[in-house]
């Protein structure tokens, strides 16, 4: 399989799975928005929200990362320049999840 058609797989792949996890996510944001502190934090120390954020969080910035990576190979034309820009992407998408997630797991 070509390498462009496993993008445009896994980009819909990610956007199908994107869209209960952001009902979820929105349901959930309309009910602690108005909340306190420690109830915002209770609810993040759930369990299945805890899962379903981190997933949510992963998948979101999987779909980012190769949705703005179409972009790079569409308008950057330097090869170097598009390189470097895709591996800071890459690694953004990786380590501000991952930090989060953590964050998550530490409360």
């Amino acid at each position: 399989m070509h390498v462009s058609t496993k993008k445009w797989l896994f980009t819909k792949i990610s956007s199908l799975i994107l869209i209960p996890l952001m009902f979820w996510f929105l349901i959930s944001f309309v009910s602690i928005y108005d909340k306190e502190f420690f109830e915002i934090i209770r609810f993040f120390s759930n369990q299945p929200s805890k899962i379903l954020f981190s997933v949510f969080l992963v998948v979101a910035f999987f779909f980012s990362a190769l949705t703005i990576s179409e972009i790079f190979e569409d308008y950057l034309h330097d090869d170097r320049i598009k390189n470097v820009a895709n591996k800071a992407l890459y690694l953004f998408a990786i380590l501000i999840p991952l930090l989060t997630i953590l964050g998550i797991y530490t409360i």
